[in-house]
């Protein structure tokens, strides 16, 4: 029995603690214990046992509580987070508590309920396309795919018979969803084709149920895990195919340390445990595209959607002349497609009445007193509302810098919509699908429901309504403003706006012909736009790649951001120029940098959130590795001072 263990906490500190085994425990690797950690106790993770320790043994005291009799994981979760520390700057603990359970006892198994399934609960026979794809996947046991075809052209079922065969050979099955919620169908689908074998993991489970089908993984009773992000990390048997349905979403990237990407993890998890990965999407990141195009991924293209439909007709509309959140051409198409017997859905990236409020005598606009963006007004709480931090007010009866009654609202969103359409289609039923309408649980899926079964006429929402959704009726789609994403100072502005346009689009006309989608904008001349609206993917990715070449942005170079935030902005911003400083000192000692640069300091583009201002650089550089070394040498020795939190974020999704 060794006498001693090393433990790993949930602290921003890169080292483990040793500690006793007290007198008939033994902690194995890959369990838990209690520690008196400083002035408080902790619970942290075993990774080492023995019988030395690296300090004075006479100074080691015993763990106060061995919580797991059995391990929770193996070497190959241990050297996955190893990994993941030095990837994503944060300590072996802080990358286990990402990976891990945290609840202390296992919940009572539930009966799983397969309700609501409506497609793919049983294997279909595969068309010709279908049927390739698959060959090329199963003919080998490892590997790297790309599943690439429009919206209802079968990939689940290939990523579902991919995973049969797989199960058949005797190998587990990751099945990674961006959002379960946004994702039920597939979730629902993946859980009745497999029963029993299948476990689900996310972030929204209770940590005593996310124990136990930890444990039920773990013993081999569920040999298929479907989940989102943090489901790549389930301590699945012998894995032999992981799945990343919706590659190019960007809730794969993880907010918090460690800001890991599922993407880049499952590949990590795919090469070393020997498992095929299929990622699939009909809009790829431009990452993923410039892959395929070099062949580090291997591309299958699925072109004909399966059940009858073809790609919609897409109009642009030109907003400049129209008084209204909805055109004229838009309220004609939703009464005649209703008059036809089908069902419409208007998307708008933005939910709220308004999002700008100002006096038309002095300019003053109604801003968040913590954050750096303008208040967005709430009709039906009669409240001006940050999403950001969540600060309300009331709003003002007059200026509160002037005292002018000349006041007034601009810009729209959803709830403002709502009320337009209730006016414009008074005998048609209408829903809203947004997170201010889905508080309550079962919402969103009575939602979903009502309108699959054709109860709503109309369906008004956010990205809600963007993803997922597969129903025979709709045959209207309307982009109500396309500009929400366009306008964003962040280098992937584009390839978001592209990307939302394309999925939203996707859903008209599925199962019939003569699907319509109807975008509306302030820029009816975006090539952008235009390339959605021709369903021309293969325009934009060359245009966009052209212009990121040109740029020295990714896939052409890889990022690495550092941003400070602290209550006092001279403190953030001074920081961030010393750690800047020393990176540059880092690259001038170097005899043959790479091509690594520092871009920056600067003020963040979200220049304030939560009370905290945040100043940022990039490290820049051909290959990731460079980056991390030259930045982790500059930390080296130094830390932010008090009051001073550093975010350090490798391959950022977003520079705001």
């Amino acid at each position: 029995m060794p006498e001693f263990v090393s433990v790993a906490f949930d602290v921003p500190v890169d080292r483990c603690w040793s500690y006793r085994n007290p007198p008939g425990a033994d902690a194995p690797v890959g369990s838990r214990v209690k520690a008196a950690f400083g002035r408080r106790s902790a619970v942290g993770w075993v990774v080492d046992s023995g019988d030395a320790c690296d300090i004075d043994p006479a100074a080691v005291k015993p763990y106060l509580d061995l919580i797991d009799a059995e391990p929770l994981f193996g070497q190959a979760t241990l050297d996955l987070a190893r990994w993941a520390a030095g990837m994503y700057f944060c300590s072996l603990g802080e990358a286990l508590a990402a990976m891990m359970p945290s609840g202390r006892r296992e919940a009572r198994p539930e009966p799983a309920a397969f309700d609501d399934v409506r497609v793919g609960a049983h294997a279909i026979v595969p068309s010709e396309e279908q049927a390739s794809a698959l060959g090329r996947i199963l003919a080998a046991r490892s590997g790297r795919w790309y599943l690439y075809g429009p919206t209802g052209t079968g990939k689940t079922e290939v990523f579902l018979q991919a995973a049969e065969a797989t199960l058949a050979e005797g190998r587990g099955v990751i099945y990674l969803v961006p959002e379960i919620a946004l994702t039920h169908q597939v979730v629902e689908a993946v859980r009745e084709r497999f029963g029993e074998r299948c476990a689900v993991i996310h972030s929204g489970l209770a940590p005593t149920r996310k124990l136990a089908e930890w444990k039920r993984i773990l013993r081999g009773e569920a040999t298929v895990v479907v989940g989102a992000r943090s489901a790549v990390f389930a301590p699945v048997r012998d894995l032999g195919l992981v799945v990343l349905d919706e590659e190019h979403e960007g809730s794969y990237k993880a907010g918090n340390s460690p800001r890991y990407h599922a993407r880049q993890v499952a590949m990590r998890r795919a090469s070393a445990e020997g498992a095929r990965l299929v990622m699939g999407s009909a809009t790829p990141s431009v990452e993923a595209w410039r892959l395929m195009a070099d062949g580090g991924v291997a591309r299958l293209s699925l072109t004909r959607r399966l059940a009858g439909g073809e790609m919609p007709a897409v109009e642009i509309v030109d907003m400049r002349n129209e008084p209204g959140a909805l055109s004229g051409r838009l309220v004609d198409a939703v009464r005649a497609t209703r008059a036809a017997g089908g069902q419409s859905i208007l998307f708008l990236n933005r939910r709220g009445f308004s999002y700008f409020w100002s006096c038309r005598s002095c300019g003053a606009e109604a801003r968040c007193r913590h954050c750096s963006v303008g208040l967005t007004y709430h009709k039906d709480r009669d409240r001006l509302v940050c999403h950001y931090c969540g600060y309300s007010t009331a709003p003002p009866a007059a200026c509160p810098e002037c005292g002018s009654l000349d006041t007034g609202w601009a810009g729209f969103g959803t709830e403002r919509v709502e009320e337009d359409a209730a006016r414009l289609f008074p005998d048609m039923s209408l829903a809203r699908l947004d997170a201010d309408t889905v508080t309550r649980k079962g919402s969103l899926e009575r939602v979903l429901a009502d309108f699959r079964d054709r109860k709503t006429d109309v369906l008004l929402g956010t990205q809600m309504v963007a993803k997922g959704l597969n129903f025979p009726g709709v045959q209207l789609v309307g982009v109500v403003l396309a500009d929400t994403t366009l306008n964003l100072p962040d280098f992937r502005a584009s390839e978001r706006a592209f990307s939302l346009v394309t999925q939203v689009a996707g859903r008209a006309g599925r199962f019939a012909l003569g699907g319509r989608v109807i975008v509306q904008t302030y820029r009816p001349d975006s090539p952008v736009l235009r390339r959605a609206a021709a369903h021309d993917a293969e325009g934009f990715y060359a245009d966009e790649l052209a212009a990121r070449k040109e740029l020295g942005f990714p896939p052409y170079a890889r990022l690495l951001r550092a941003v400070a935030r602290s209550r006092e902005r001279e403190d953030a911003r001074r920081t961030v120029a010393e750690l800047a400083d020393r990176v540059r000192r880092v690259i001038a000692s170097i005899p043959e940098p790479g091509g690594v640069e520092v871009l920056g300091p600067a003020e963040c583009p979200l220049a304030m959130v939560s009370g905290n201002a945040r100043y940022q650089f990039i490290v820049r550089s051909a290959e990731p590795g460079t980056g991390r070394a030259v930045l982790s040498a500059a930390l080296d020795g130094w830390k932010p001072p008090a009051g001073v939190h550093l975010e350090l974020d490798q391959d950022p999704v977003s520079l705001l």
